[in-house]
């Protein structure tokens, strides 16, 4: 917003119910209501805002989740949407007169921070492509966590009976998990021996079935006890071992969707242009950015966002201290951070850029942080432009 608002909206987002506080320039309270979580009710609790004033800004403590409806009758309804974080709710409250904590009072905080501080940015719902692309990027991270527990508990459960094997299975791998879901025990495994095994393995399709049978009987070998819960902790392998590959098939099955999904996109195909941004972190991009380049202004702005605009950190005679700001979206951080790292292997101009930071002094990290601030302008470019990657300018011919 380009001028002062003359209300501020302060609503405490929960569950089942709202608490919003309007107030003034003076921060005087004009409403205080509590409200169902109902669109019936909020699309009241608007009509009654609006009565008051129509010059108003609306300010939560939660983005996602049970503020969604409220956030989107807002946006349908063209109302400017401000956010605070939680934990910035509660340190503002401790500098209000009281240490009791309701609703009512931190709705008030809200609206009051959002009349006093100038610093806050409005909530960019993004367009539909993009807001798509959130619940599929969201739901694949969850996947890709419950397959990481998932493998851990494998380990852990086959380290119990067989540490041979543990020790040489890549469990992140198809042939090793179809392994497991066959042969758990030493002496199953020193039972079938080599060639059925590597029967076994071809006749599911897993490559390089030799080499793994091979291994499988070789652990075996170094380990003819049987231990104790053998039979029962066999069968949990087998169990972990078959829920691993249903999370793989679903991550498989939402990799397609994202894809496609990123493919609709109107800046889709100026993104995969540029160097270590394929279809999943371009979509992820999207998913953070909203997919509107607009709603930043400039780059600078887009790179503070993702965390790679450091801040000064100055006191006294120290001076020239900078760190990463407190407040930065952490998945764009990943996409940017990623992505370099991926550039190094396949793009020239990234691998120079990268070395002349090493040769600088600065380390691995650091010289990748440096290089993914870099591509936040470039990547800005192509899109504001509607440009392809190019690896040098163009050459403009005489006159």
């Amino acid at each position: 917003m380009t001028h002062p608002p003359e209300i501020w909206a302060g609503v405490d987002i929960g569950k089942t119910h709202h608490h919003c506080v309007v107030i003034n320039a003076e921060g005087a309270r004009l409403l205080s209501r509590r409200i169902p979580n109902d669109e019936s009710e909020l699309l009241a609790l608007i009509g009654e805002v609006l009565e008051i004033s129509r010059d108003v800004l609306w300010a939560v403590d939660l983005n996602h989740g049970g503020a969604a409806l409220l956030i989107g009758l807002l946006a349908s309804h063209e109302q400017p949407v401000a956010y605070l974080t939680g934990l910035a709710v509660h340190r503002a409250s401790s500098t209000y007169r009281g240490e009791g904590k309701t609703d009512a009072k931190d709705a008030f905080v809200i609206a009051d921070q959002a009349r006093l501080r100038r610093d806050l940015g409005l909530l960019r719902p993004g367009d539909e492509i993009a807001v798509d692309l959130r619940t599929l990027t969201t739901r694949r991270l969850d996947l890709v966590f419950d397959r990481t527990r998932q493998i851990n508990r494998l380990r852990a459960q086959l380290l119990e009976i067989f540490p041979a094997l543990e020790r040489v299975l890549d469990l992140t791998n198809k042939g090793p998990l179809m392994l497991l879901t066959g042969y758990q025990t030493p002496a199953a495994i020193r039972r079938s021996g080599v060639k059925r095994i590597e029967t076994w393995l071809k006749n599911r399709k897993v490559h390089g079935a030799a080499a793994l049978a091979k291994t499988a009987v070789d652990a075996a070998q170094a380990q003819h006890t049987a231990l104790p819960g053998e039979k029962l902790a066999a069968a949990m392998v087998a169990r972990l071992t078959k829920g691993v590959m249903a999370l793989d098939e679903e991550i498989a099955e939402l990799d397609a969707q994202i894809e496609a999904r990123f493919r609709e996109h109107p800046h889709a195909q100026v993104i995969s242009t540029l160097p270590g941004m394929g279809p999943k972190l371009g979509a992820e991009f999207l998913a953070a950015t909203g997919g509107d380049m607009d709603a930043f202004g400039t780059a600078d702005r887009l790179a503070g966002f993702a965390g790679l605009a450091p801040q000064p950190r100055d006191s006294g005679r120290v001076s020239g201290n900078l760190r990463r700001p407190r407040r930065y979206h952490r998945g764009l951080l990943r996409v940017m951070y990623l992505s370099a790292m991926v550039s190094l292997r396949c793009c020239p101009a990234s691998k120079a850029y990268y070395d002349r930071k090493r040769s600088e002094g600065k380390g691995h990290k650091q010289a990748l942080l440096a290089l993914a601030r870099r591509r936040v302008n470039v990547l800005w470019a192509m899109i504001r432009d509607g440009e392809f990657y190019q690896t040098s300018p163009p050459v403009t011919a005489a006159a």
